[in-house]
């Protein structure tokens, strides 16, 4: 007879009754740091979400926001929340190692990142370094899924999702070149907030592919998700809604042979939480897609290969060994693609999204599944990115969104997506939607 598995799973709490806690003084970040690492000391030997945990410097910073706080002076809306960010995005005092052996004696980073900085000035400590996949791309870091650690996490942003899924930090910061937000996201069974493609500073992180980087936003629920994201948005950003939040909101469900790969419970949950979305009395459209999302995702795979092979040529100077074989395979492949091939897939792209935003009302927002199947077992393959790839090539905001339990017990999971730019929006959209869809194991 089989064994269920054990669980690692754990609620960290809601970002904003933290906030709110530690305002009115019924909190302090000092109990907060401690809570979370306490819990990381409970779990993390089996999840392994963390690179390194600054614990003296976490509990420094949360003693002078505690005094700040006593005294009634908070520098933001996340004033003494703790903060975990992925290894390839820099936090003055800690290295950098994005899970590559090549960088296993780098110095600490002198200073924050642009996106960490910018959390610090919201009141934000932060806790440490969540494991990547090396430099973000798919060579495996050793995070394993809170609901069963014989499957993967997703990647690249494999400790951030693992590490607030299992309760070790209440939020934490990845990225996405492909889908390396958004699907680690599915499969832990928590949300996150990609912003639109190419919105967020990337100062201070490890380049994949410049085209696609983007920083994303993890918390347990979507409403943590979002409230972090609205807390590090620029003021231009959150102000820009290019949405007009009073028109009715109309959910389209794009068909097509894409699709085709989702294994009949991804299928069922996307149809359950459309249905529920009917119900509640939002308008729900599925129609066909004006444009092949194979042609996207394969376009999106080759135009990013071509920057990663420009980005890390040098490695291929390095001793054998240095360097993942999937990295390396990657930079070799990126380096055979001529420019000229490059530009013309660009500008397909390019067409392609002007095809689809045009064939669409500014208001709509997109539902579709995060993954064609839940997280794999084993830790090898970071599991398939080809749901979330085309809309990041399309470049709107996509939030994840857990929607149910398959049989074997993992998560599975929807986003919503929309035009690039409609971000602010797209945080009032999600709170909607989820508050009818939204369920977690």
């Amino acid at each position: 007879m089989s064994t269920k598995p054990q669980s690692f799973v754990r609620d960290p709490g809601r970002l904003t009754t933290m906030a709110a806690d530690i305002a009115a003084g019924r909190l302090s970040p000092v109990e907060l740091v401690e809570r979370y690492l306490a819990r990381i000391a409970e779990v993390d030997g089996k999840v392994q979400a963390w690179r390194e945990i600054d614990a003296d410097g976490a509990r420094r910073e949360a003693a002078v926001l505690a005094a700040e706080a006593k005294a009634g002076s908070l520098r933001g809306p996340l004033h003494g929340i703790p903060l975990g960010v992925k290894d390839i995005i820099d936090a003055a005092g800690l290295p950098s190692r994005c899970n590559s052996r090549s960088r296993e004696m780098i110095a600490p980073a002198s200073a924050d990142a642009e996106i960490v900085l910018q959390l610090r000035r919201q009141g934000m400590l932060v806790l440490g370094k969540l494991h990547t996949t090396e430099f973000a791309f798919f060579d495996p870091s050793p995070a394993r899924n809170p609901h069963n650690i014989a499957h993967t996490p997703g990647g690249s942003s494999s400790g951030s999702g693992a590490g607030v899924a299992s309760g070790m930090v209440p939020a934490a910061l990845g990225t996405q070149t492909v889908a390396s937000v958004n699907r680690p996201a599915a499969y832990c069974g928590i949300s996150a907030f990609k912003p639109s493609t190419r919105s967020t500073v990337t100062h201070g992180i490890a380049p994949l592919a410049p085209s696609y980087d983007t920083v994303g936003f993890y918390g347990y629920t979507v409403e943590d998700a979002v409230f972090l994201y609205e807390a590090a948005a620029s003021p231009f950003a959150t102000r820009a809604i290019s949405a007009d939040l009073a028109a009715p909101l109309r959910i389209v469900v794009p068909e097509d042979p894409h699709l085709a790969a989702a294994t009949s419970e991804v299928a069922a949950s996307l149809r359950k939480a459309a249905a529920d979305l009917a119900a509640a009395g939002i308008a729900v459209e599925t129609r066909p897609s004006p444009v092949s999302f194979e042609e996207i995702f394969t376009l999106q795979r080759s135009t990013m290969f071509y920057e990663v092979g420009r980005n890390y040529r040098a490695a291929l100077e390095l001793p054998a060994g240095q360097i993942g074989e999937k990295f390396m395979g990657a930079i070799r492949e990126g380096l055979a693609i001529d420019t000229g091939r490059y530009l013309a897939e660009r500008a397909r792209l390019d067409q392609l999204r002007t095809d689809f935003l045009a064939a669409a009302a500014p208001t709509d927002v997109y539902l579709w599944p995060a993954a064609p199947d839940t997280a794999p077992e084993g830790l090898a393959w970071t599991g398939d990115p080809r749901f979330i790839s085309p809309w990041t090539a399309i470049g709107g905001p996509i939030v994840t969104i857990p929607v149910a339990t398959a049989a074997n017990g993992m998560p599975l999971g929807c986003i919503l997506s929309g035009a690039p730019g409609m971000d602010a929006a797209m945080c009032a959209v999600a709170r909607r939607v989820a508050a009818v869809i939204e369920r977690r194991p």
